[in-house]
């Protein structure tokens, strides 16, 4: 019983010893961003999707016409969603190829050349400051596991990750589908005002909103520091500035070039 009141009373006073072996006994558990692939293909879509609609609206706004304008970024918009969208699913098709094929290599070796890839595991250990001796029991190990020695080449010799192939679709429909909706944005105001010169000043009012604050919240879910994501938010409006600007002067000026010419012949 003295024994028992003596742990309880360590226990309330908060023991140093106490509290380490209770931290001791408790699992570490990391948070990390879950489904960070298709977190990614999300901001990749949706920024593409604002900005090159956007330029291509802002330069065929150039022209005056409110229905050519909007039929432009409707093709634009459907075709470039589909091509992202196909492309983000190729990509990850071809991701996985690739890493079947260095993998059935890198299984060949292994067996052919057990001595040479073992010291090619050694080499790896180095590069973390470990020596041989300190890594023989490691190494060891892996021998006595082909699939392991496989997978340890592949993730520290050739840093390939395996690709999740299920997700490969997934990705394609978040890619595609953020670009339409990113691309959409600009368009709205072409649909509600019959003025060309009206629209595409809303279009920039709204779309230089969106940017900014698309640019932020990038940032910020990227893991960066508040005044990093601001100046992230400043780089995004300048990106999408740069684009419409290019594309409603270069528009403009072929038009002019071509009355010109019409004039003159």
């Amino acid at each position: 019983m003295a024994s028992a009141t003596v742990d309880m009373s360590q226990q309330d006073s908060g023991t140093p010893g106490v509290v380490k072996e209770k931290e001791a006994g408790t699992p570490h558990k990391e948070k990390h961003a879950a489904h960070g692939e298709l977190v990614r293909d999300a901001i990749i879509g949706f920024a593409d999707g604002l900005t090159v609609p956007f330029a291509l609206t802002a330069g065929l706004s150039s022209l005056g016409s409110a229905k050519l304008v909007i039929l432009g970024g409707l093709a634009e918009l459907f075709a470039g969603s589909l091509s992202m969208g196909l492309g983000a699913y190729l990509a990850a098709v071809t991701e996985k190829k690739h890493y079947e094929v260095e993998e059935l290599r890198e299984r060949a070796e292994v067996k052919e050349k057990p001595l040479a890839e073992e010291d090619e595991v050694y080499e790896i250990f180095e590069q973390y400051g470990i020596e041989r001796f300190q890594s023989k029991g490691v190494v060891e190990g892996l021998k006595a596991n082909e699939d392991m020695w496989v997978r340890f080449m592949m993730d520290f010799e050739l840093k390939l990750e395996k690709p999740r192939t299920k997700m490969a679709w997934i990705e394609g429909i978040v890619m595609g589908v953020s670009y339409f909706f990113g691309g959409l944005l600009p368009m709205i105001p072409y649909f509600a005002f019959k003025n060309v010169t009206h629209a595409l000043f809303t279009s920039i009012g709204i779309t230089a909103l969106i940017l900014v604050v698309f640019g932020y919240v990038k940032a910020l879910v990227t893991g960066c520091r508040h005044i990093d994501a601001a100046w992230s938010a400043v780089q995004t409006l300048l990106v999408g500035a740069v684009a419409a600007g290019a594309s409603y002067g270069i528009v403009r000026g072929v038009n002019s070039a071509e009355n010109v010419t019409a004039m003159t012949g």
